[in-house]
């Protein structure tokens, strides 16, 4: 039996940062981890390939269709093996910085599956058997996986979750995305730029339903003119596989007359759950929601001793995230004091345009009875993006109406994913929008924008 003051469950986002973190402040600490490489869904098949698809898709679409309007004439052909195989080179290259950082840390990796054996026990079923370690705490770092529906069945061939929407044989004739999420919209886009007739089926009658609602009519609007089609207020109740496609069953969510819809391949991208079968959470009583999610007060779960992280609890489902809680719960662990803002975790989704929040929507200052003020400032007046043609979309700021705290940020245009940043800094440091609006920006950039939307709140913007 191995002795260690910390072993962590789960090699993603959130467990491999835990895992480092304990490292570097001194704890013996080891990572389970059952797949075969580290970095979890995130790096391994979501937040990285999914990244590397959508660089070279929107490169791919600017070469055929943009190239020319800027006086360059290029021939661009595909090459998807090509495309798929500079993915794979990404994803490989960084799980293996990541075995190099446990190496630095003193970090042992313990390959294979991880599960509570009682108070102070892990017993880990690997290659070898099973091995059991004796550890002071344990972190649940499981992460999340993709919810089923009933009448649609994964089987990674005709109908395809987000792993496996990543490695299509072919560019789809026809692709239903079912679900107008993140991930949907995400891998639609890629596909869609690849040359794919995109059709995306959502249970709502709007898409991202968790944004700002003017951002996400802006958003929808931009992938419509795309070419991406939306069928909105739309149940899937079943799916037959043939040789060559898929027919979906679909009706209207509210009721109303069923109908059939033909596709190549289908994406089934509904949203996540929590990964807890198999953990053995009985044997120590971690206690779940209805959901299946770990409860969890400051990281700590109903169990002594026992904590959890990332997807697996609430909050949420994001990379980020879980890194910003492996930090603070290993941070708490070894007598410091870890913490984790949750107002100020932002939300990205890298189609074009991009989308970048931070912060409260519009609707929730509203149901909150909170008064604010909001700037807004478009990318059409911004001169950096209109002269490289990416002038789609805004910058929208809230802020308390009597202290001019921000209490919010929603983006959408170009490069917002590597702006939003700046408003995170500001809300950490409880920034008013005065504060941005009165920081020099170097022009000509797109991050004009961000000041001359803080401008706004005040009403002194400054371009037209």
């Amino acid at each position: 039996m191995a002795d260690y003051d910390v072993v962590i469950i789960g090699g993603g986002p959130g467990g491999y940062n835990a895992a480092i973190r304990a490292g570097q402040l001194g704890l013996k600490a080891a990572c389970v981890e059952m797949r075969g490489t580290l970095g979890g869904t995130c790096l391994n098949v979501g937040c990285i390939p999914s990244k590397a698809l959508l660089h070279a898709s929107e490169l791919y679409e600017m070469a055929r269709k943009d190239f020319a309007s800027l006086g360059i004439i290029a021939e661009a052909k595909l090459d998807l093996p090509a495309m798929m195989t500079q993915k794979g080179q990404s994803v490989d290259t960084l799980t293996k910085g990541i075995e190099f950082l446990f190496r630095k840390n003193k970090v042992d990796w313990i390959k294979g599956a991880g599960r509570l054996a009682g108070p102070g026990v892990v017993e880990v079923e690997g290659e070898g058997g099973v091995t059991t370690l004796k550890t002071k705490a344990v972190v649940l770092a499981t992460g999340s996986e993709p919810s089923p529906l009933p009448g649609v069945e994964v089987d990674q061939g005709r109908i395809v979750d987000s792993t496996g929407a990543l490695s299509l044989p072919e560019v789809p004739k026809r692709l239903v995305v079912i679900g107008a999420g993140v991930i949907g919209l995400e891998l639609g886009s890629v596909w869609r730029r690849l040359g794919a007739e995109v059709t995306v089926v959502e249970f709502l009658d709007r898409i991202t339903p968790s944004l700002d609602a003017e951002t996400a009519k802006t958003l929808q609007r931009a992938l419509t003119k795309q070419g991406m089609t939306f069928e909105l207020g739309v149940k899937v109740t079943g799916a037959k596989v043939k040789k060559a496609g898929v027919t979906l069953s679909v009706e209207p969510a509210a009721g109303g007359e069923a109908r059939t819809l033909e596709a190549d391949y289908v994406l089934l991208a509904i949203g996540r759950r929590p990964v807890t079968r198999g953990l053995g959470l009985e044997t120590v009583g971690v206690k779940t929601d209805a959901r299946g999610f770990i409860e969890t007060d400051h990281f700590a779960t109903s169990a002594p001793g026992v904590y959890a992280i990332g997807d697996v609890t609430h909050g949420p489902m994001l990379a980020h995230k879980a890194e910003d809680e492996a930090v603070a719960c290993i941070e708490t662990l070894a007598g410091h004091a870890g913490h984790v803002n949750y107002g100020v975790i932002p939300n990205v989704i890298y189609t074009y345009p991009e989308v970048a929040t931070v912060g409260a929507t519009e609707e929730e200052l509203k149901a909150q009875g909170i008064a604010y003020k909001s700037g807004k400032f478009p990318f059409t007046a911004n001169s950096r993006a209109k002269v490289n043609h990416e002038a789609e979309g805004f910058v929208k700021v809230l802020a308390d109406a009597a202290t001019d705290r921000i209490l919010g940020v929603h983006m959408i245009g170009p490069s917002v994913s590597e702006m939003i940043g700046e408003y995170c800094v500001a809300m950490e440091f409880g920034a008013a929008s005065e504060d941005v609006a009165r920081t020099c920006h170097p022009h000509p950039t797109r991050s004009e924008a961000l000041r001359q939307a803080a401008m706004g709140v005040e009403g002194w913007t400054m371009q037209a």
